[in-house]
């Protein structure tokens, strides 16, 4: 027990040079009770065209089928709120796309940290994961001890809320275990379903991710948005951030000191006029490495035209 205590010091201590605000631990296991929650979900059709979200079940809720031999999961958390805000409040992009595109920062910090693992440790089996891979990150940051999950189904943490990226490593190191956490701060406060315009968050802590706002303006393919949804959007062109922003624990978010996410100029300062006008060739310079490339120029120029027209 002696070494995996002084195994844990030295992955908190790494995670905080590599600029990670948080990092717990847990026991790997099948997460058997989301799972069940996960599956209702899919099964409603709360998914809409993200049809990936049917791939791999198995996989999200059992950690040793991506990591043969699994024994921890560690979870690392990154503050992405910005110390700037955009200007525009007529074209809005949300705040996690402000800078560079979060997956390729955070992917190499995960791998530096395997790499040093290695190297201290000795030969272990770990793969690192961000957003993109069949993982529940947030149910594993619970776990871990980081947070709880909101009524809009974010992770919050009660020190600085709930704008971070989180990230997970699974490895197989037997560790110490951080205590999951167990309360629930949200208590009765209702804001985030009260202020979603699409109806999305529904009062049983679901959040019907084919009526959020985010799947509309980035995950949604077809060039026709629904008519219904017209001036719902609430000037948002790419994801949407209203359930953080009225979130009464987001009063306690700090601002990054990610370089990486330092915010385009372009974000926080081009005119509706300069938006509307943007071409692809434009498009392509501005978010070569920008989160904001998922939805293409043709997706951000139908986006625009439905808040415009």
């Amino acid at each position: 027990m002696k070494q995996a205590a002084a195994y844990n010091q030295l992955i908190k201590q790494k995670a905080t040079e590599l600029g990670f605000s948080y990092c717990g631990i847990a026991k790997a296991a099948k997460l058997d009770d989301e799972a069940a929650r996960l599956e209702m979900w899919l099964n409603k059709g709360m998914h809409g065209e993200m049809k990936y979200m049917e791939n791999y079940f198995d996989m999200r809720v059992d950690p040793s089928l991506l990591v043969p031999g699994a024994k921890s999961v560690i979870t690392l958390l990154k503050n992405y709120y910005p110390s700037e805000i955009q200007q525009n409040s007529e074209i809005k992009f949300s705040k996690y796309a402000y800078g560079e595109d979060y997956h390729e920062v955070i992917r190499n910090q995960l791998h530096t940290l395997l790499q040093i693992l290695e190297e201290k440790i000795g030969a272990i089996q770990g793969r690192g994961f961000v957003d993109s891979a069949p993982v529940l990150e947030r149910a594993w940051a619970q776990r871990s001890g980081l947070g709880w999950i909101g009524k809009n189904g974010n992770l919050i943490t009660k020190q600085n809320g709930s704008f971070f990226f989180i990230a997970t490593l699974i490895t197989d190191i037997e560790l110490e275990y951080d205590p999951p956490f167990a309360k629930d701060y949200c208590g009765s406060c209702t804001k985030c379903i009260d202020t979603c315009p699409t109806d999305a968050i529904l009062p049983d802590k679901t959040v019907n991710g084919s009526q959020c706002i985010s799947y509309y303006t980035i995950e949604l393919k077809e060039m026709l948005l629904p008519g219904e949804l017209k001036n719902k959007f609430d000037n948002w062109a790419f994801g949407c951030d209203i359930c953080q922003d009225v979130c009464p624990w987001n009063r306690f978010s700090k601002p990054h000191n990610e370089k990486a996410f330092t915010p385009l100029p372009e974000i926080l300062n081009l005119s509706t006029k300069e938006w509307e006008s943007l071409t692809e060739e434009s498009f392509k310079k501005i978010f070569k490495n920008s989160a904001v490339r998922r939805t293409k120029w043709k997706g951000l120029q139908r986006n625009i035209q439905f808040l415009r027209s």
